[in-house]
């Protein structure tokens, strides 16, 4: 899977559905000044909440400018904040992205997911040693987060620091057993340090907790082909491709951290006959027009 950035957590989207009504002005405010304020919030609220629904069906573009009215209707709120700026971020606007989330961290600093989207800014623009601080954060006020520890774990990863991304990636997997991601990382990072039964070993265990995890299961596939398990490889590699084809693209790979010696075996490994084969398999039928529906007679 390409790498976990935090966006827009499932459960912050789901929290702006149970955000509270705007409270009743007190008395001394005069009616039309109280009803209006008290319309505006709440249409801000109901703006984000359908830009929140639209996000979890990727619909960005319809999401953003919904976002970017409700915080104007409800500017006291730091939900819809983080949600203008995850929905910035999916866009890659870094600039406004880091300035919502600025907003959202102001009115509610105690709020790690705003740290977490903060690292993610920071990361896709490869500042990482922000990141690393920003995450680190995040996991004070939510220490036992796997996909905060993750997020760490990576931004280790990308300088460098490799015993501290394991340290982070296994914190992940003590949080939650079936972070499989986790697992796959660590595989990778073993497979560059040349010990490549022990990343046979993370990735077989990633594929168990997730059999429609291409990543992993493609890994696995060129550890197995290159070590001598030729025909297990092959197996498993149109496997994977036959799940997410993207993985026969040594750019995604490179996005997705894998390091040189495992692309390097993965470009010879993907030019194997067979496994061409497989992904011209794949090309064909993703292009291939949907058939029409025969009327019933």
């Amino acid at each position: 899977m390409p790498k976990h950035v935090r966006l827009i957590s499932l459960l912050m989207v789901c929290s702006l559905w149970s955000m509270p009504k705007a409270a009743n002005a007190q008395a001394l405010i005069p009616h039309t000044l109280q009803l209006d304020t008290t319309k505006l919030e709440k249409q801000g609220l109901s703006l984000a909440q359908e830009a929140a629904q639209l996000a979890q069906f990727q619909q960005v573009e319809l999401a953003l400018p919904r976002a970017r009215l409700a915080s104007q209707l409800a500017p006291g709120n730091d939900k819809v904040w983080l949600l203008l700026g995850g929905l910035q971020l999916q866009s890659k606007e870094f600039d406004g992205a880091i300035a919502s989330l600025k907003k959202a961290q102001s009115l509610n600093p105690k709020n790690g997911d705003i740290l977490f989207a903060l690292g993610s800014a920071n990361f896709q623009q490869k500042n990482y040693q922000a990141a690393v601080v920003n995450y680190q954060d995040g996991l004070k006020l939510k220490p036992n987060d796997p996909e905060g520890l993750f997020d760490l774990g990576n931004a280790y990863y990308l300088l460098g620091k490799l015993p501290d991304a394991i340290a982070q990636y296994d914190k992940a997997v003590s949080q939650d057993k079936k972070f499989w991601p986790a697992l796959n990382n660590i595989g990778l990072i073993n497979y560059e340090q040349g010990n490549i039964p022990e990343a046979i070993k993370r990735w077989q265990s990633a594929v168990t907790l997730e059999k429609q995890a291409a990543e992993p299961l493609l890994a696995l596939a060129v550890a197995l082909y290159t070590k001598g398990d030729r025909q297990q490889g092959l197996t498993l590699g149109e496997a994977a491709l036959r799940i997410d084809s993207r993985y026969a693209n040594l750019n995604f790979l490179k996005e997705n951290l894998w390091g040189d010696r495992l692309l390097s075996d993965t470009k010879k490994f993907l030019e194997l006959p067979r496994i061409q084969a497989a992904i011209q398999q794949r090309e064909n039928s993703s292009s291939a027009p949907t058939p029409r529906k025969q009327p019933t007679q």
